[in-house]
């Protein structure tokens, strides 16, 4: 899939995956406030799967592991010799890991070498949340003289839409919950947060969404917010700035139209 879509750029898109991969290191789960069409969803739902495969330092895309599970063994020779269930196990998984992904990795193989701890990786999952009815109406904290797109209604994308392009990428780690930011409750989020992607565009949904994750972030847990610098939503810097000022204890940097959010107190 390529990077950045008509409302992520390229570079944007880059720099989430970047503080993505760095929330692969905490515990908690991912979670995406304002999806759209879900191009950004799938790279995250990928780097999920490949991430809770064993032989993640191989390189390899999930999708491309069976052909190359084989070539792997070869790879692992050493290890092949001292066991020679590895390679037969590691195919199993393999074949489980394109049913379900998550189920499958929940019993690694013991004497796979793997170079980092990810015994916590079979766990995460993707819950994206959207009103799929398009953007709400503007406040007067949205209202902007830099133009006059992003009206109620734009962005409209149907949930079924979403959830099979989520199929026809194999992911099964991702929930989507159809709702008003506004109307989500404690039973609709994970408990624990590790990585945030917000792009709800407008200061309410920015808002509340900050609010939503901010109490569920786990430590060195990142908070990604989209448009934060767009003259044309200063309803989004709005929210991040009011939640900065009542929350001294996040770190605030700006990449792009980015603003990375994360806790500096212990």
């Amino acid at each position: 899939m390529e990077m950045g879509n008509d409302q992520v750029t390229a570079q944007e898109t880059a720099e989430i995956m970047r503080l993505a991969r760095q929330g692969l290191e905490v515990e908690g789960d991912f979670v995406e406030l304002g999806c759209y069409r879900g191009d950004t969803s799938v790279l995250l739902g990928k780097l999920l799967v490949e991430s809770a495969s064993p032989f993640v330092n191989c390189g390899k895309p999930v999708e491309n592991l069976r052909k190359s599970s084989q070539k792997m063994c070869k790879n692992h020779s050493n290890q092949c010799k001292t066991n020679e269930k590895l390679c037969k196990t590691s195919s199993n998984l393999v074949e489980n890991l394109s049913k379900n992904p998550i189920s499958a990795v929940e019993k690694p193989c013991k004497n796979a070498e793997i170079s980092r701890d990810y015994s916590n990786f079979a766990l995460k999952k993707l819950w994206l949340y959207d009103s799929f009815a398009g953007l709400p109406e503007k406040s007067l904290a949205d209202q902007s003289g830099a133009g006059q797109s992003f009206q109620k209604g734009e962005f409209l994308v149907t949930k079924r839409a979403v959830v099979e392009k989520m199929r026809r990428h194999g992911l099964k780690n991702v929930i989507v919950k159809k709702a008003w930011f506004a109307d989500l409750t404690d039973a609709d989020l994970p408990p624990q947060i590790a990585f945030a992607f917000l792009d709800g565009d407008l200061y309410e949904s920015i808002k509340v969404s900050l609010q939503l994750v901010a109490p569920r972030l786990t430590k060195r847990g990142i908070i990604v917010v989209h448009d934060y610098n767009n003259p044309e939503l200063p309803g989004a810097s709005r929210a991040v700035e009011e939640f900065l000022r009542a929350r001294p204890c996040f770190r605030f940097q700006q990449k792009h139209s980015l603003a990375i959010l994360q806790e500096k107190c212990p």
